[in-house]
């Protein structure tokens, strides 16, 4: 608890004062413009990896980076991704999965989770990821679980577009779907082009979308 204590006073006598105006600003308002979902490994800092002030990013983080499909008994992901798109209008969502991640591995590598049922229950929502990740071969087990962290960006992506505020923004060409995987150790990021349903670096490719805004060209 140190370290993190003796961050905070670094946080008051440093970092905040150099962002006095835009904390008073924001202490009665918040306009983020992105949903960012992804993994709760403390490796994985969605403001540093994006160089995001407080304010701009709207952030879900979980085991896995998952999103349930939406259900009759909505948790607290669907609350948290209704809340973004109907109330703070965000317009665009990214998932974001990494290299080496701990749910993904254990999923790929079909480890024993009996002592983690709560785990094993969340996970089963990457289920279709995990069913086509074993169906194709794989040259080594960092290969599958490489491919299984990139399969369960595809799959949380198509659950989220379950969820009604997302579809009716979808419909209404008001929001825009984005997949990456984050590379650990190079700080690189491979993100899902919608068209070829494959993964390009972003850097190379950063207009690069899952699936992008469309708006509707219907005449009265």
């Amino acid at each position: 608890m140190k370290a993190l204590i003796d961050g905070l006073l670094k946080f008051q006598s440093e970092a905040f004062p150099k962002r006095a105006e835009l904390f008073k600003h924001l202490a009665s308002t918040q306009s983020p413009a992105t949903l960012f979902i992804t993994c709760s490994d403390s490796r994985v800092v969605p403001e540093l990896l994006t160089q995001q002030e407080p304010g701009e990013l709207f952030v879900i983080r979980n085991a896995g980076n998952i999103v349930p499909s939406y259900g009759p008994e909505p948790g607290g992901v669907s609350a948290t991704v209704e809340y973004a798109v109907a109330v703070l209008g965000v317009t665009d969502i990214v998932i974001c999965g990494h290299s080496d991640c701990g749910a993904m591995t254990a999923i790929a590598q079909c480890k024993c989770m009996n002592h983690l049922p709560a785990v094993a229950s969340w996970l089963r929502h990457a289920e279709s990821a995990r069913v086509i990740n074993s169906a194709r071969s794989h040259v080594s087990d960092t290969a599958k679980v490489g491919s299984m962290v990139r399969e369960n960006v595809i799959a949380q992506l198509a659950n989220i577009q379950t969820h009604p505020s997302v579809r009716l923004a979808l419909e209404q060409g008001r929001l825009n779907l984005h997949g990456w995987v984050y590379d650990i150790e190079t700080g690189t990021v491979d993100a899902l082009d919608g068209a070829t349903r494959r993964f390009v670096p972003l850097a190379r490719h950063p207009h690069t979308y899952a699936l992008q805004a469309q708006r509707n060209s219907d005449v009265a």
